[in-house]
């Protein structure tokens, strides 16, 4: 005898939608009155726990989940993330197919917030035999990290505008400039491990976390690897093996635990280190014994990164005196450094790993490539300086560190042009400033909403211009590799540049073909036909990574890259 659909339990039905697509219910609705009498609202939550891993922080996910199942639309959260997902993938399917307006269709990917991450992040997962795998891939990761970094900026924008964030958030917010797809968000960051040692007076406690913190490894660094970029990203030192850090980073872990634990726990900036001051809660001394006076709250003073036990006041202002520092600033260099301080001092740190560690390319040995990229910690540091600079030279500072930001963002971060007109653009009222930022920004959407000059193969081109768009090369003089990305029938730069560069003191002059080129090291050169050899070298690691802002896909039998720039140079 055959079972019908409406003979099964209702527990049997729920499992089947329940594996079912949920674009499809709707569907299986209709065909059974037993499946459109099923709890819905605890179907479309399992959907929204099961399709989605990202959620922008106004939907207060976690807080949902926590409330009754009935008492939440889960339906109709599902339907506009997946309504969001649609427009998502439709913008970046936009930003793939033309060179046109690319900018307006990141905007709005990025205005979805998290809520993009999942999309994007299966495009940025896409198989190697995609057809468009490098440009999916690059223009994807380009729009999630505009994403994060948006994450990271409203962060210190708070700080700036004098709210309160946790040290470890604030901190979190450099890993966001170099997350990429990697896990560690600014939640996942800061997550970790501690333990419960509430029975403890707050000196034991305190003695307690860091003891557990060395004992894990989460805290410290080899004195060998100590400038390592790495190290000051509190991000990687929580999720990574080895878990080094930096002591400002190490003191930010520590704090976050003590916190956790009910401790009073803040940095102290001291010169050349970082240490945790840990205060007694009101009415108790850190043994646990009630206060009976009016004196100010009982500290100590801890290491997180080299020691487990509390270091005696007594032995940093002996380290003071020996750096001849007077006593009366003694006070201010042991007290509680600002969440500020603290962030500025990171980006100073990261700019000084870089500077230390400066002829060290972002490739190891094995053509890997290393994590974190110099450029975007550059990047994240230059950003946290200009938003949060010293008080009394902000002006300043903010008119020195303007021009790199311009330059980053023309150059390699263009999705970020909302993210500069939002929290940028008011930081200047100086005329100057203003209109050099209100130009630049002027001149990337213009030249972003423009139309490409279409460059057809012509016969007189096809004598004159040797290689196409696509093909890899070496220079003849300086030996790096590059690919072409354009060309000129003969120099199309101005008088001043080939004059500095002594293009008319080349055997062909000239007029001769030139080529606008991406070389492996991020930067843009524009090189004469008659220094390109070895057409057809391998493309390397990291030429491939970056070749998605113009190309398809590597073509490994042809040993060219499939142009996606067909608009511009049809026959290349």
């Amino acid at each position: 005898m055959a079972v019908r659909l409406n003979d099964l339990p209702t527990e049997v039905l729920f499992q089947i939608l329940l594996c079912a697509p949920p674009t499809s219910i709707p569907a299986f609705q209709q065909v059974c009155r037993k499946f459109y009498d099923l709890s819905q609202p605890l179907l479309w939550r399992h959907h929204c726990r099961t399709q989605f891993k990202y959620w922008s922080p106004y939907h207060d996910i976690a807080g949902k989940l926590r409330q009754d199942v009935a008492s939440v639309d889960w339906k109709r959260i599902f339907r506009d993330r997946h309504v969001a997902d649609i427009e998502i993938n439709h913008e970046l399917e936009g930003i793939l197919a033309s060179q046109i307006c690319r900018l307006g269709r990141s905007e709005r990917i990025i205005a979805h917030g998290y809520d993009a991450k999942d999309a994007l992040l299966r495009h940025l997962n896409v198989s190697d035999n995609a057809e468009d795998v490098l440009a999916r891939r690059y223009y994807s990761d380009a729009v999630l990290g505009a994403i994060h970094r948006t994450m990271a900026v409203q962060e210190w924008v708070k700080l700036k505008d004098g709210q309160p964030v946790p040290l470890e958030r604030a901190l979190a917010a450099f890993d966001q400039f170099v997350l990429h797809d990697q896990e560690g968000d600014l939640d996942e960051s800061i997550s970790l491990e501690h333990p419960d040692n509430s029975d403890e007076n707050p000196r034991r406690r305190a003695e307690l976390i860091a003891r557990y913190l060395c004992l894990n490894k989460v805290t410290g660094a080899d004195d060998r690897d100590y400038h390592n970029l790495r190290n000051n990203f509190i991000g990687l030192a929580l999720n990574s093996n080895d878990h080094a850090a930096l002591p400002l980073i190490s003191v930010g872990i520590f704090c976050s635990v003590a916190k956790r634990l009910g401790l009073i726990a803040e940095p102290c900036g001291f010169p050349f280190h970082v240490y945790a001051i840990v205060k007694a809660p009101n009415g108790l001394t850190l043994d646990g014994r009630p206060q009976n006076d009016d004196s100010p709250p009982e500290m100590m003073y801890m290491d997180p990164f080299r020691s487990e036990t509390e270091v005696p006041r007594r032995d940093l202002e002996a380290q003071l005196r020996t750096m001849g520092v007077s006593s009366a600033a003694h006070h201010m260099l042991l007290g509680v450094s600002s969440t500020v301080q603290m962030v500025r001092r990171t980006a100073q740190n990261i700019i000084r790993s870089i500077q230390t560690t400066r002829n060290v390319h972002d490739l190891d040995v094995s053509g890997e490539m290393f994590y974190p990229e110099s450029e975007g910690a550059l990047y994240g540091a230059l950003w946290a300086l200009l938003l949060l600079p010293e008080a009394d030279e902000a002006l300043f500072q903010r008119a020195r560190y303007l021009p790199y930001i311009l330059d980053h963002l023309e150059k390699q971060y263009t999705f970020d042009i909302a993210l500069v007109t939002t929290y940028v653009l008011p930081l200047f009222d100086d005329s100057q400033h203003l209109e050099q930022l209100r130009d630049a920004l002027r001149v990337m959407r213009a030249g972003d909403s423009m139309p490409k000059q279409v460059k057809p193969r012509t016969p007189d081109t096809l004598k004159s211009v040797q290689f196409k768009v696509g093909q890899v090369f070496r220079h003849k003089r300086y030996n790096y590799r590059g690919v072409i990305t354009g060309w000129d029938v003969e120099c199309a730069a101005g008088e001043t540049w080939m004059s500095q560069m002594g293009v008319d003191r080349l055997s062909r002059g000239r007029h001769q073909s030139f080529y606008h080129v991406l070389v492996e090291d991020k930067s843009v050169r524009y090189v004469a036909e008659e220094n390109i050899m070895d057409i057809g070298v391998d493309a390397g690691v990291k030429l491939i990574s970056l070749a998605g802002r113009h190309f398809k896909r590597w073509d490994p039998v042809s040993r060219t890259f499939v142009s996606n720039i067909k608009d511009e140079y049809p026959n290349d």
